[in-house]
């Protein structure tokens, strides 16, 4: 499977934004974005008024790059949404949170979605007491997710994800039961419930071209 492997704190800076993909580190003076704001490259002047097309390009990189995903999966997450009942925007952002590995980062169950995909690569994850190992399936309402591994990795997400849970807020749509390290799917998912703004319609006129 393909996957980024480069220096992550390159894509905030991409993308002018933090989009936290490296955990507590994103919230620290460690940042490595807060150091320095300029676009990777040489050449970090700006460029003038970005073109329409320029800011479709960006807001479509940037929800890639927060969730993970390289090009040929996120238009196959866009085709699934296309052909689904709804707002196609909408329902797009619906299919990107109910990935495994979204659900287990805003469970505060891991501190970053690259380490929650790890949790299911080793198979550390079950739904319904069922183990699963690909991280970009979807969990349905009524769902139950929880983590299984050695007692002392148990302990040590446990103690990490309370003290996570000070810092992080946990989406309405999930209920989260930290001490036996479950969490329950209570609806689907809304745009009203994401931690980083996007809009959906510039990346819908990309594709729709």
């Amino acid at each position: 499977m393909a996957r980024y492997t480069q220096a992550r704190c390159r894509l905030c800076r991409r993308e002018g934004s933090k989009l936290f993909l490296k955990g507590t580190r994103c919230v620290t003076e460690k940042c490595a974005f807060q150091k320095r704001t300029t676009p990777p490259g040489m050449h970090t002047r700006p460029m003038g008024k970005p073109s329409y097309y320029s800011m479709q390009l960006r807001e479509k990189q940037k929800v890639k790059r927060v969730y993970g995903m390289l090009e040929k999966q996120f238009k196959r997450f866009f085709r699934t949404a296309s052909k689904a009942k709804g707002v196609t925007g909408r329902k797009l952002i619906e299919l990107l949170e109910r990935r495994i590995d979204n659900v287990i980062f805003r469970s505060v169950f891991a501190g970053s979605r690259s380490q929650a995909r790890q949790f299911v690569g080793h198979g550390l994850v079950f739904i319904n007491n069922k183990r699963v190992n690909v991280p970009s399936a979807w969990v349905h309402e009524g769902d139950v997710l929880h983590l299984k591994g050695a007692e002392k990795f148990i302990a040590n997400i446990k103690e990490m994800a309370k003290a996570a849970a000070k810092d992080r807020s946990i989406p309405a749509w999930l209920n989260v039961d930290l001490d036996n390290m479950k969490v329950t799917v209570a609806r689907l998912p809304l745009k009203e419930d994401l931690i980083l703004p996007i809009n959906e319609q510039l990346i819908i006129e990309l594709y729709s071209k």
